[in-house]
């Protein structure tokens, strides 16, 4: 059951977003891909936005510093950077680079003023480059879930005092199975959660992406329990859509285009006392070659009818 908008709320239920509080929803970059960071700050910022998500490909254009001062002259906030991670190397030169580059992972989301710096953890060492076919030198070890797993937790032990001392958190996202082998051995929100659990909930927290969650049967439990843990870091939305692309990466959708329940996980995440951002955050190109103020006026709108009533 829907809880009733609080006395003196605006209309959260609206069809459009004349009437609808867009403050906490968030423009995620990668949803508008083809636009520069400055342009895509900008749009979210007219359509009456709270936050931007940003990519670090984005940053890394114009620099973090220039980045900080894009998104606060526009009057946003900064809900995460993307992302950290892929931590499952097995040698000690591929350690040593995942390292190297999660520190400056970490010090670009101090500099652009999020606290939230997203972790895809990375997929099996027999996997080469994402969406590819395995290594030809590939051996049984390299594939090796378990251990995977286990190499991310060491990787997540070496950075927390970093990320610590600037200010950030860790977020883990766990991704649908479908992506276990090439970009993340976490496919479920408890598995992320079990991985938090050793660091304290300010160090490593969880984010909630529908996408790759919505199937979970576990999910209300694993929601409740990041709730309750305090690692509930972010929520994400947008749609599983059929038929899948031959990339599976590519097939989200704007949020009710698909199969994904957003009012029933909406309540679910509020019933935390989540009060933070919403970030759509969608891969699909033909999202990505349509016109940017077209995108995010649509993106405002699912939000505003199908994620806003249920916060």
């Amino acid at each position: 059951m829907t809880a009733p908008a609080p006395t003196g709320a605006p209309d959260r239920a609206s069809s459009g977003t004349g009437a609808a509080d867009l403050s906490r929803c968030s423009l995620n970059t990668a949803t508008v891909k083809h636009a520069t960071l400055e342009e895509a700050v900008a749009l979210a910022a007219e359509a009456g936005y709270g936050a931007v998500g940003l990519w670090r490909d984005r940053v890394q254009e114009i620099g973090a510093d220039r980045a900080a001062r894009v998104v606060a002259d526009a009057g946003l906030r900064v809900s995460s950077l993307c992302r950290g991670g892929f931590l499952t190397a097995t040698d000690d030169a591929g350690i040593a680079a995942a390292l190297d580059d999660n520190r400056r992972a970490i010090e670009e989301a101090a500099t652009v003023g999020t606290s939230e710096l997203v972790f895809v953890v990375g997929g099996l060492p027999a996997n080469g480059t994402p969406g590819q076919g395995p290594r030809p030198d590939a051996g049984p070890g390299d594939r090796d879930v378990v251990a995977a797993r286990a190499r991310v937790a060491d990787r997540i032990g070496d950075l927390v005092p970093f990320a610590t001392e600037h200010g950030v958190r860790i977020v883990l996202e766990a991704l649908h199975p479908i992506f276990a082998a090439d970009r993340a051995v976490l496919s479920t929100l408890g598995q992320a959660l079990d991985l938090a659990a050793p660091f304290d909930a300010a160090a490593v927290g969880v984010v909630v992406d529908t996408y790759h969650v919505w199937w979970d049967p576990a999910l209300r439990e694993s929601i409740a329990r990041a709730g309750a843990e305090g690692r509930v870091a972010g929520y994400q939305v947008c749609d599983w859509i059929l038929p899948l692309a031959a990339d599976p990466l590519l097939s989200r959708g704007y949020v009710g285009d698909g199969y994904v329940d957003f009012p029933t996980i909406t309540r679910w995440v509020a019933e935390t006392g989540y009060s933070g951002d919403v970030e759509t955050e969608i891969f699909h190109q033909e999202i990505w070659d349509a016109d940017p103020r077209e995108v995010v006026a649509t993106v405002a709108e699912r939000y505003a009818h199908h994620v806003l009533p249920h916060l």
